[in-house]
Protein backbone atom coordinates (compact mmCIF):
# COMPACT_ATOMS: atom_id res chain seq x y z
CA UNK A 1 0.00 0.00 0.00
CA UNK A 2 2.90 2.63 -0.25
CA UNK A 3 6.18 2.87 1.30
CA UNK A 4 5.39 4.52 4.31
CA UNK A 5 2.33 2.17 5.27
CA UNK A 6 2.29 -0.09 8.34
CA UNK A 7 0.90 -3.26 6.36
CA UNK A 8 3.71 -4.48 4.71
CA UNK A 9 5.13 -7.83 3.67
CA UNK A 10 7.57 -8.03 6.38
CA UNK A 11 4.63 -8.64 8.53
CA UNK A 12 4.11 -12.03 7.34
CA UNK A 13 8.41 -12.15 6.84
CA UNK A 14 8.86 -11.25 10.38
CA UNK A 15 6.33 -14.56 11.74
CA UNK A 16 8.12 -16.89 9.65
CA UNK A 17 11.60 -15.80 10.08
CA UNK A 18 10.59 -16.27 13.99
CA UNK A 19 9.24 -19.44 13.82
CA UNK A 20 11.77 -20.67 11.97
CA UNK A 21 14.60 -19.10 14.48
CA UNK A 22 13.13 -20.88 17.06
CA UNK A 23 12.95 -23.82 15.90
CA UNK A 24 8.88 -24.15 15.67
CA UNK A 25 8.59 -24.38 12.27
CA UNK A 26 8.59 -28.27 11.97
CA UNK A 27 5.78 -28.73 14.27
CA UNK A 28 3.07 -27.28 12.07
CA UNK A 29 1.81 -28.38 8.33
CA UNK A 30 1.19 -25.94 5.87
CA UNK A 31 -1.37 -25.17 3.00
CA UNK A 32 -1.33 -22.44 0.63
CA UNK A 33 -4.90 -20.43 1.02
CA UNK A 34 -7.18 -20.91 -2.00
CA UNK A 35 -8.98 -18.21 -3.48
CA UNK A 36 -12.27 -17.79 -1.69
CA UNK A 37 -15.24 -17.97 -4.36
CA UNK A 38 -17.94 -15.25 -4.94
CA UNK A 39 -20.14 -17.47 -3.29
CA UNK A 40 -18.76 -17.62 0.05
CA UNK A 41 -17.97 -13.52 -0.25
CA UNK A 42 -21.39 -13.18 -0.81
CA UNK A 43 -22.34 -14.93 2.60
CA UNK A 44 -21.36 -11.69 4.63
CA UNK A 45 -20.80 -9.09 1.53
CA UNK A 46 -23.05 -7.45 -1.15
CA UNK A 47 -22.51 -8.00 -4.47
CA UNK A 48 -22.01 -4.66 -5.21
CA UNK A 49 -18.84 -4.63 -3.04
CA UNK A 50 -17.48 -6.86 -4.63
CA UNK A 51 -17.79 -5.77 -7.72
CA UNK A 52 -16.79 -2.44 -6.76
CA UNK A 53 -13.49 -3.73 -5.60
CA UNK A 54 -12.98 -5.84 -8.67
CA UNK A 55 -13.55 -2.70 -10.81
CA UNK A 56 -11.19 -0.45 -8.51
CA UNK A 57 -8.25 -2.72 -9.03
CA UNK A 58 -5.52 -1.25 -11.14
CA UNK A 59 -3.41 -2.86 -13.50
CA UNK A 60 -0.24 -0.50 -12.51
CA UNK A 61 0.16 1.51 -9.36
CA UNK A 62 -1.51 2.45 -6.44
CA UNK A 63 -5.51 3.46 -6.00
CA UNK A 64 -6.57 4.29 -2.54
CA UNK A 65 -10.24 3.76 -1.54
CA UNK A 66 -9.68 6.03 1.54
CA UNK A 67 -6.54 7.61 3.03
CA UNK A 68 -5.96 4.08 5.03
CA UNK A 69 -6.59 1.33 2.27
CA UNK A 70 -4.72 1.12 -0.86
CA UNK A 71 -4.65 -1.80 -3.82
CA UNK A 72 -1.93 -2.50 -6.17
CA UNK A 73 -2.38 -5.07 -9.00
CA UNK A 74 -1.41 -7.86 -6.64
CA UNK A 75 -3.99 -6.98 -4.06
CA UNK A 76 -7.56 -8.14 -5.15
CA UNK A 77 -6.07 -11.87 -5.60
CA UNK A 78 -3.90 -11.59 -2.31
CA UNK A 79 -7.79 -10.54 -0.85
CA UNK A 80 -9.10 -13.44 -2.09
CA UNK A 81 -6.39 -15.64 -1.07
CA UNK A 82 -7.05 -13.86 2.60
CA UNK A 83 -10.34 -14.77 2.68
CA UNK A 84 -10.21 -18.22 0.98
CA UNK A 85 -7.48 -18.90 4.32
CA UNK A 86 -9.82 -19.18 6.13
CA UNK A 87 -12.62 -21.26 4.23
CA UNK A 88 -9.96 -24.01 3.68
CA UNK A 89 -9.25 -23.75 7.56
CA UNK A 90 -12.87 -24.40 8.47
CA UNK A 91 -12.38 -27.75 6.01
CA UNK A 92 -9.48 -28.80 7.78
CA UNK A 93 -10.73 -28.46 10.59
CA UNK A 94 -14.51 -29.51 10.58
CA UNK A 95 -13.19 -32.72 8.52
CA UNK A 96 -10.72 -33.75 11.57
CA UNK A 97 -7.32 -33.58 9.49
CA UNK A 98 -6.36 -30.61 12.18
CA UNK A 99 -7.61 -29.75 15.89
CA UNK A 100 -7.24 -26.19 14.91
CA UNK A 101 -5.58 -23.88 12.75
CA UNK A 102 -3.74 -20.31 12.38
CA UNK A 103 -4.08 -18.40 9.14
CA UNK A 104 -0.87 -15.91 8.48
CA UNK A 105 -2.90 -13.48 6.30
CA UNK A 106 -2.58 -9.85 4.55
CA UNK A 107 -4.42 -8.33 4.35
CA UNK A 108 -6.38 -8.20 7.26
CA UNK A 109 -10.02 -8.47 7.55
CA UNK A 110 -12.33 -7.36 10.51
CA UNK A 111 -13.10 -3.57 9.40
CA UNK A 112 -14.19 -4.66 6.14
CA UNK A 113 -17.71 -3.95 6.21
CA UNK A 114 -20.81 -6.07 4.45
CA UNK A 115 -20.64 -3.30 1.59
CA UNK A 116 -17.31 -1.50 2.40
CA UNK A 117 -13.24 -1.65 2.43
CA UNK A 118 -11.47 0.19 4.76
CA UNK A 119 -9.08 0.21 7.51
CA UNK A 120 -6.36 -2.04 5.05
CA UNK A 121 -9.22 -4.67 5.01
CA UNK A 122 -10.94 -5.59 1.48
CA UNK A 123 -13.14 -9.03 2.54
CA UNK A 124 -14.17 -9.60 6.30
CA UNK A 125 -11.64 -12.80 6.65
CA UNK A 126 -12.89 -14.11 9.92
CA UNK A 127 -16.83 -13.83 8.90
CA UNK A 128 -16.25 -15.25 5.67
CA UNK A 129 -14.87 -18.03 7.37
CA UNK A 130 -17.54 -18.33 10.52
CA UNK A 131 -20.28 -18.10 7.55
CA UNK A 132 -18.97 -21.03 5.93
CA UNK A 133 -18.68 -22.79 8.84
CA UNK A 134 -22.24 -22.18 9.32
CA UNK A 135 -23.55 -23.06 5.64
CA UNK A 136 -21.07 -25.61 5.02
CA UNK A 137 -20.90 -27.42 7.71
CA UNK A 138 -24.36 -26.79 9.24
CA UNK A 139 -23.09 -25.08 12.46
CA UNK A 140 -25.47 -23.98 15.16
CA UNK A 141 -23.34 -21.64 16.82
CA UNK A 142 -20.16 -19.73 16.02
CA UNK A 143 -18.05 -17.85 18.16
CA UNK A 144 -15.85 -14.78 17.46
CA UNK A 145 -13.14 -13.53 19.83
CA UNK A 146 -11.53 -10.60 18.63
CA UNK A 147 -8.91 -8.87 20.63
CA UNK A 148 -6.99 -6.17 18.19
CA UNK A 149 -6.30 -2.90 19.50
CA UNK A 150 -9.43 -1.97 17.11
CA UNK A 151 -12.74 -2.68 17.51
CA UNK A 152 -14.20 -5.21 14.71
CA UNK A 153 -16.78 -3.10 13.24
CA UNK A 154 -16.80 -5.20 9.95
CA UNK A 155 -17.32 -7.86 11.72
CA UNK A 156 -20.07 -6.69 13.99
CA UNK A 157 -21.14 -5.46 10.58
CA UNK A 158 -21.34 -8.80 8.87
CA UNK A 159 -23.16 -10.48 12.05
CA UNK A 160 -25.36 -7.87 14.08
CA UNK A 161 -28.43 -9.34 15.18
CA UNK A 162 -27.58 -13.06 14.35
CA UNK A 163 -28.18 -15.46 16.70
CA UNK A 164 -25.84 -18.19 15.10
CA UNK A 165 -23.07 -15.91 15.97
CA UNK A 166 -21.59 -14.66 19.54
CA UNK A 167 -18.82 -12.00 19.20
CA UNK A 168 -16.53 -11.05 21.92
CA UNK A 169 -14.35 -8.02 21.68
CA UNK A 170 -11.85 -5.70 23.70
CA UNK A 171 -10.44 -2.85 21.71
CA UNK A 172 -8.59 0.86 22.68
CA UNK A 173 -11.39 3.57 23.35
CA UNK A 174 -11.92 6.43 21.92
CA UNK A 175 -9.49 5.08 18.92
CA UNK A 176 -10.20 4.27 15.25
CA UNK A 177 -12.91 3.52 14.01
CA UNK A 178 -15.06 4.89 16.76
CA UNK A 179 -17.77 2.09 16.91
CA UNK A 180 -18.45 -1.02 19.36
CA UNK A 181 -20.29 1.49 22.11
CA UNK A 182 -23.37 2.71 20.53
CA UNK A 183 -26.55 0.16 21.09
CA UNK A 184 -24.06 -2.97 20.02
CA UNK A 185 -26.51 -5.77 19.07
CA UNK A 186 -27.21 -8.32 21.60
CA UNK A 187 -24.79 -10.99 20.28
CA UNK A 188 -22.30 -8.44 20.48
CA UNK A 189 -20.07 -8.14 23.47
CA UNK A 190 -17.98 -5.06 23.13
CA UNK A 191 -15.59 -4.03 26.24
CA UNK A 192 -13.90 -0.91 25.41
CA UNK A 193 -10.45 -0.09 27.11
CA UNK A 194 -8.77 3.26 28.08
CA UNK A 195 -5.33 3.96 26.93
CA UNK A 196 -2.82 2.46 29.25
CA UNK A 197 -4.93 -0.47 29.64
CA UNK A 198 -2.70 -3.63 30.67
CA UNK A 199 -2.63 -7.09 30.59
CA UNK A 200 -4.46 -7.36 34.17
CA UNK A 201 -7.29 -5.05 32.83
CA UNK A 202 -7.33 -7.51 29.94
CA UNK A 203 -7.35 -10.68 31.82
CA UNK A 204 -9.91 -9.22 34.31
CA UNK A 205 -12.35 -8.53 31.18
CA UNK A 206 -11.87 -12.28 30.07
CA UNK A 207 -12.49 -14.10 33.08
CA UNK A 208 -15.42 -11.86 34.19
CA UNK A 209 -17.12 -11.26 31.00
CA UNK A 210 -16.06 -12.90 28.03
CA UNK A 211 -15.95 -16.38 30.00
CA UNK A 212 -19.57 -16.54 31.18
CA UNK A 213 -21.21 -15.31 28.13
CA UNK A 214 -19.08 -18.01 26.20
CA UNK A 215 -20.02 -20.90 28.19
CA UNK A 216 -23.57 -19.83 28.28
CA UNK A 217 -23.35 -19.77 24.21
CA UNK A 218 -22.19 -22.93 23.99
CA UNK A 219 -19.99 -22.58 20.59
CA UNK A 220 -19.61 -25.15 18.29
CA UNK A 221 -16.46 -23.48 16.84
CA UNK A 222 -14.15 -20.67 17.69
CA UNK A 223 -12.98 -17.97 15.56
CA UNK A 224 -9.87 -15.70 16.56
CA UNK A 225 -9.15 -12.47 15.26
CA UNK A 226 -5.88 -12.43 16.31
CA UNK A 227 -4.71 -9.08 16.05
CA UNK A 228 -1.83 -8.09 18.56
CA UNK A 229 -1.32 -4.50 17.59
CA UNK A 230 -2.40 -4.48 21.45
CA UNK A 231 0.85 -5.22 22.10
CA UNK A 232 2.98 -2.40 24.41
CA UNK A 233 5.51 -2.12 22.20
CA UNK A 234 2.94 -1.52 19.32
CA UNK A 235 3.14 2.97 18.17
CA UNK A 236 -0.41 1.47 16.30
CA UNK A 237 -2.55 1.73 20.10
CA UNK A 238 -1.92 2.78 23.28
CA UNK A 239 -2.77 -0.47 24.71
CA UNK A 240 0.30 -2.58 27.21
CA UNK A 241 -0.56 -6.21 26.41
CA UNK A 242 2.56 -8.87 26.76
CA UNK A 243 3.19 -12.03 24.93
CA UNK A 244 2.05 -13.98 27.96
CA UNK A 245 -1.03 -12.17 27.82
CA UNK A 246 -1.67 -13.60 24.51
CA UNK A 247 -0.30 -16.91 25.20
CA UNK A 248 -3.15 -16.65 28.34
CA UNK A 249 -5.69 -15.52 26.29
CA UNK A 250 -4.83 -18.46 23.84
CA UNK A 251 -5.36 -20.71 26.77
CA UNK A 252 -8.61 -19.77 27.71
CA UNK A 253 -10.04 -19.91 24.41
CA UNK A 254 -8.59 -23.55 23.80
CA UNK A 255 -10.29 -24.42 27.51
CA UNK A 256 -13.63 -23.25 25.81
CA UNK A 257 -13.06 -25.12 22.31
CA UNK A 258 -12.13 -28.40 23.97
CA UNK A 259 -15.29 -27.79 26.54
CA UNK A 260 -17.95 -27.24 24.07
CA UNK A 261 -16.50 -27.65 20.39
CA UNK A 262 -14.78 -30.69 20.05
CA UNK A 263 -11.63 -28.38 20.50
CA UNK A 264 -12.30 -26.64 16.90
CA UNK A 265 -10.55 -23.11 16.50
CA UNK A 266 -9.73 -21.39 13.59
CA UNK A 267 -7.49 -17.95 14.02
CA UNK A 268 -6.44 -15.31 11.23
CA UNK A 269 -3.93 -12.66 12.22
CA UNK A 270 -4.97 -9.27 12.43
CA UNK A 271 -3.35 -6.25 13.23
CA UNK A 272 0.28 -6.29 14.45
CA UNK A 273 2.65 -3.72 13.44
CA UNK A 274 5.98 -3.67 15.94
CA UNK A 275 7.30 -6.67 13.79
CA UNK A 276 9.68 -8.21 16.40
CA UNK A 277 6.30 -7.98 19.16
CA UNK A 278 4.06 -9.23 16.24
CA UNK A 279 6.62 -12.25 15.52
CA UNK A 280 7.11 -12.76 19.18
CA UNK A 281 3.18 -12.80 20.15
CA UNK A 282 2.14 -14.95 17.19
CA UNK A 283 4.51 -17.46 18.43
CA UNK A 284 3.28 -17.61 21.91
CA UNK A 285 -0.06 -17.90 20.39
CA UNK A 286 0.98 -20.73 18.10
CA UNK A 287 2.66 -22.58 21.18
CA UNK A 288 -0.49 -22.83 22.86
CA UNK A 289 -2.67 -23.45 20.01
CA UNK A 290 -0.44 -26.78 18.85
CA UNK A 291 0.18 -27.53 22.86
CA UNK A 292 4.25 -26.75 22.28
Amino acid sequence: MGSYHPETPERLNAISDHLIAQGLDSYFSYHDAPQASFQQLKRVHAAAHLERLKRASPELGIVHLDPDTAMNRHTWQAALRAAGAGVLAVDLVMAGEVENAFCAVRPPGHHAERSSAMGFCFFNNIAVAAAHALAAHRLSRVAVVDFDVHHGNGTEDCFKGDSRVLMVSIFQHPFYPYSGTERPAANMLNVPLGRGADGEEFRRVVSDLWLPRLREFKPEMLFISAGFDAHYEDEMGGLRLLEKDYAWVTEQMKQIADEFAQGRIVSMLEGGYSLSALARSVAAHLRVLAEL
